[in-house]
């Protein structure tokens, strides 16, 4: 995780930043804080890089990289505004114990769009994250990549239309995605938890499972009792001021798979 001692809303790169209302800052800390202790309390180890002055949006570490097996693939950013992020994640990882990195050759915008099971990889394209990275992130991890395509603009990345429950079922919101890709997801899992426009609408898809506790925006109400009726326990954090750049919970934590012991 990275803090948001940067955090402000000073460009527009998606439909939910508006640079004319901006952010309030010290609500983001506040708020970022309360994500970081919902982690701690449920027993999970969080590690911190350092933020970077002149980049906002570096608290969004889901972004910076795709951790699998150990290998880090790194990101390539579509936007001027957030490249210098992809370099200081692959720094940090480096430092931290992930020596195997690859500096990626095409656009992507890590944990944005590659979200991983335990036995295969989805992979959102169609705004962010260019289609030639799914095929350079399946040959460095050896996981299958399985693509989906995002058709509406508030859901740029697949963090924010999809999140895996565990290790084999994901819940998602169905209108983020292209009848095709809709129809991969189906097939894929029959059980997939849905979620309705209204809690897609207030980031409920940004959401981090373990396999049981499922961190979840607090405003996507009904999300969270589907969640329930489904056995899972939901953790609801509210997030609104990161949302204002177009984040939540996911967007917040970059998970390091079978990572080494960190300092």
């Amino acid at each position: 995780m990275c803090r948001p001692d940067h955090f402000a809303v000073t460009y527009a790169i998606n439909p939910w930043m508006d640079p004319a209302a901006g952010a309030d800052a010290a609500l983001a800390v506040r708020q970022w804080e309360s994500l970081r202790a919902a982690y701690l309390a449920l027993g999970h180890r969080v590690s911190l890089i350092d933020p970077v002055e002149g980049l906002p949006d570096m608290v969004f570490a889901a972004n910076g990289a795709l951790v699998v097996g150990g290998r880090v693939y790194g990101a390539r950013f579509a936007h001027p505004e957030r490249a210098a992020e992809g370099p200081a994640y692959a720094d940090w990882l480096r430092r931290n114990g992930f020596p195997d990195v690859l500096e990626a050759a095409h656009t992507n915008e890590g944990e944005g769009d590659f979200l991983a099971l335990d036995h295969v990889i989805l992979a959102g394209t169609g705004f962010r994250t260019d289609l030639a990275a799914h095929q350079e992130a399946q040959e460095f991890l050896g996981r299958p990549v399985v693509t989906l395509r995002l058709v509406d603009p508030r859901f740029y990345h697949l963090d924010t239309a999809l999140f895996p429950l565990g290790g084999d079922n994901v819940a998602y919101y169905p209108g983020a995605f292209s009848s095709g890709s809709r129809a991969v997801l189906e097939r894929l899992f029959p059980d997939a938890v849905l979620a309705s426009a209204e809690d897609a609408a207030v980031l409920g898809l940004n959401a981090v499972c373990d396999g049981r506790n499922v961190v979840v925006n607090a405003e996507a109400a009904g999300l969270i009792e589907t969640l329930r009726r489904h056995g899972y326990h939901p953790v609801p954090v509210d997030l609104s001021e990161l949302r204002k750049a177009g984040g939540g919970p996911k967007c917040c934590t970059l998970e390091l798979r079978e990572a080494p012991a960190l300092a």
